[in-house]
C-alpha cells in the first residue's frame, strides 16, 4: 500500500488549501477513503470519509468548512478545505476507513493566527 499525501502549507486564518492523495496497492475503487490528521501532539482522527460512490461524512470540526472527494479512475483523493482555523493546524493524512496499517506521507497544514 502506497499512499502520498501532498498540498499543504502555511496559511493565514481565513484561507484555503487543496490537498491531494495518490493511492496505490489497494483495491481503490470499492474502499471507502478518508482523510486523518494528527495535531502536534495529540492523536491522529478522521475528518472526512467517501465511498466508493461518492457519499461523504466529516468530523463536526470541520463540516461546512472541508469538502473531500475522489477520482477512481486517477485512484486519487482530495480535500478542499476552506475557512481554515488555527486550530486545524496538523500533518494530514489519507488511508482507506477503516484504515490500512501503512500510512505513508502526509502532508503538514500550519494555520496561522
Amino acid at each position: 500500500v502506497q499512499l502520498q499525501a501532498s498540498g499543504g502549507g502555511l496559511v493565514r486564518a481565513g484561507g484555503s488549501l487543496r490537498l491531494s492523495c495518490a493511492a496505490s496497492g489497494i483495491t481503490f475503487s470499492i474502499n471507502v477513503m478518508g482523510w486523518y490528521r494528527q495535531p502536534p501532539g495529540k492523536q491522529r482522527e478522521l475528518v472526512a470519509a467517501i465511498t466508493s460512490g461518492g457519499s461523504s461524512n466529516y468530523a463536526d470540526s470541520v463540516k461546512g468548512r472541508f469538502t473531500i472527494s475522489r477520482d477512481n479512475a486517477e485512484r486519487m483523493v482530495y480535500l478542499q478545505m476552506n475557512s481554515l482555523k488555527p486550530e486545524d493546524t496538523a500533518d494530514y493524512y489519507c488511508n482507506a476507513v477503516p484504515h490500512k496499517n501503512s500510512w505513508g506521507q502526509g502532508t503538514l497544514v500550519t494555520v496561522s493566527s
